[in-house]
Order: C-alpha cells, then sequence, then structure tokens
C-alpha cells in the first residue's frame, strides 16, 4: 500500500519544499496549510506519518496533535518541523506526543532518514500473533479462534473473526475498506463490494459494540471503518476542538 504523509506547513514554499524532498524520496505527501483543515481530514482519511508545524496561523501544532491522540489515532507516528529550537520546546514537543523534532531549516537527506525510521518503528511495532487481545471487557484469542465479552462466548464466523481481529488491533485508528479487503480476503472482491458492509454490520451486532457497552465501530463515510474504545477518555480541551 502507498505510503501517506501529512505534511502542516503554512508557509507555500515550505510546503512546497516539503512536497519535493518527499516526492524524490517515493512518498505520497498531501499538504494542509492550516490545523482545522488537516483535523477534517483526519476524520476521513488516515496517513503513516503527520508532519507538523509549530506555529499555525488557526491553532499550535501542539494542540492540534493533543487532539490527534485523543480523538483520532493514538499511534500513527508525528514529528514536529520547527523553527524553535529551545530546549523547553523540543520537550514540550514530544510530551505532547510526538516521536520525533527536526529544527528548521529542513536538511532533506535527514528528513527522509528521520521519516524512514518513524516508518520502520511503526511497521516493527507491537505485533500480537496470536496472543489473545484483551480490550475494554472483549477477549479475542487469536490461537484458539474464539471471542469472548466478559467472559462470555461470542459466535462468530472465520470470516468475522478475522474482521474483530483487525478492528481490536487497530482500535482508535481508521482501518481502510482497502486494507480490510487485503486483510481478510485476500483482494477476491472490490473495496466497493457491500460484502464488507455486511460483515462489519454482524460484526457489530455480534460482539454488541455499542456506547453501552464502552465500545463502538464507526463507519468512516467513503473510507472505512474505526472502532472506538470510549472508556479510555480524551485530553483536556478535546471536546473544543473535536466541533471543528
Amino acid at each position: 500500500m502507498e505510503t501517506r504523509i501529512a505534511s502542516l506547513e503554512d508557509d507555500p514554499a515550505q510546503a512546497a519544499w516539503i512536497q519535493h524532498v518527499l516526492r524524490n524520496a517515493g512518498l505520497h505527501c498531501v499538504s494542509f496549510e492550516a490545523g482545522r483543515e488537516l483535523m477534517l481530514s483526519l476524520r476521513e482519511h488516515s496517513f503513516d506519518v503527520l508532519l507538523l508545524d509549530w506555529q499555525l496561523p488557526d491553532m499550535s501544532g501542539k494542540d492540534l496533535l493533543c487532539w490527534v491522540r485523543a480523538n483520532v489515532d493514538r499511534r500513527v507516528p508525528a514529528m514536529f518541523l520547527s523553527c524553535r529550537d529551545a530546549e523547553e520546546d523540543i520537550v514540550g514537543g514530544l510530551h505532547a506526543g510526538a516521536d520525533d523534532y527536526m529544527v528548521k531549516p529542513i536538511r532533506p537527506a535527514e528528513l527522509v532518514a528521520r521519516l524512514q525510521a518513524l516508518l520502520r518503528r511503526a511497521a516493527a511495532g507491537p505485533r500480537p500473533g496470536n496472543s489473545p487481545i484483551e480490550l475494554g471487557g472483549y477477549t479475542l484469542d487469536c490461537a484458539a479462534r474464539s471471542a469472548a465479552r466478559h467472559g462470555r462466548p461470542l459466535k462468530l464466523t472465520p470470516k468475522e473473526f478475522d474482521l474483530a481481529v483487525l478492528l481490536f488491533r487497530n482500535e482508535g485508528r481508521i482501518v481502510s475498506r482497502d486494507h480490510i479487503v487485503a486483510a481478510v480476503w485476500g483482494r477476491e472482491i472490490s473495496p466497493l463490494s457491500r460484502t464488507i458492509d455486511t460483515h462489519m454490520s454482524r460484526v457489530r451486532g455480534k460482539l454488541g459494540l455499542h456506547p453501552c457497552n464502552g465500545m463502538q465501530l464507526v463507519p468512516v463515510y467513503t473510507h472505512g471503518y474505526r472502532l472506538e474504545w470510549l472508556e479510555r477518555g480524551g485530553s483536556d480541551g478535546a471536546e473544543a476542538m473535536a466541533a471543528a
């Protein structure tokens, strides 16, 4: 699948330079000039890495990253690209949830190397294999291929179980329709097929993925699905920013 980088940079010259550097490295880069523009996109699209400027016209990159971690994706790698080189700024950015921090001016080879390191780290992240998945009262035993909620067995077909594992392993992240097809059907069907939606509806019903059970399965229009664990809470100010 194509690697997608989101670049949040309000300076047109800098944005074009970042696009040029990443394109030459074989990476697909989507540029955003304002934080709220990126926030709206993140509700429907997923990215492999976020490149964030610190100073923006509508909000700080730090505030946007806090919103992403609380509302969209707690695991997507994020790196600040900023002119601010004070130690307290760098530490503040990392404490806000950034995985890396690079001081401008941008050095092309270093930027690409840091991005590739973040991508490798994400790809080599936790891979539970056959280890049980436990989240929000649900248990998925990948070795026995069985599911339970609060200890009570749930009956799933093989495809439904594979979908449940995919969703729970990506909790909080948008799982694209292309990814769903590749992971569960091996591209035997079109990503536009209603088969995906039918199976997702059955998974939702059989697992009881509803707010009353602390979990919900949210369709993301034209893109895919996201499983949300409602009991994990959010950071301060998330409610206000979610209204963007």
